[in-house]
């Protein structure tokens, strides 16, 4: 996986059986159990819960890539976020 920019997000949103979407990003927004979480370069490392709802990527070139998940977890490292879902699909 290749190095993200300072101020972009590599970006992986998989379900259990597929790769549903995978690129480079400004924002992730997405639906965990405690509420809504934003996520953009420089977030400190996090783990969270999914809750079933729609995460939002805003792409490098400004364009929004939505897609539902459901029940999974989503992590972020280094700029590397990283979507884990039972369940998704691109809407």
């Amino acid at each position: 996986m290749a190095e993200p920019g300072a101020h972009e997000l590599q970006v992986s949103v998989v379900s259990a059986d597929s790769e549903i979407w995978t690129g480079t990003a400004k924002q992730v927004v997405a639906k965990t159990t405690i509420g809504e979480i934003g996520l953009l370069a420089g977030h400190e490392p996090v783990l969270g819960i999914l809750a079933s709802g729609e995460v939002r990527i805003t792409t490098t070139d400004g364009s929004v890539v939505t897609a539902k998940a459901e029940e999974g977890f989503l992590s972020m490292q280094n700029n590397v976020v990283t979507i884990v879902a039972g369940a998704a699909e691109l809407l």
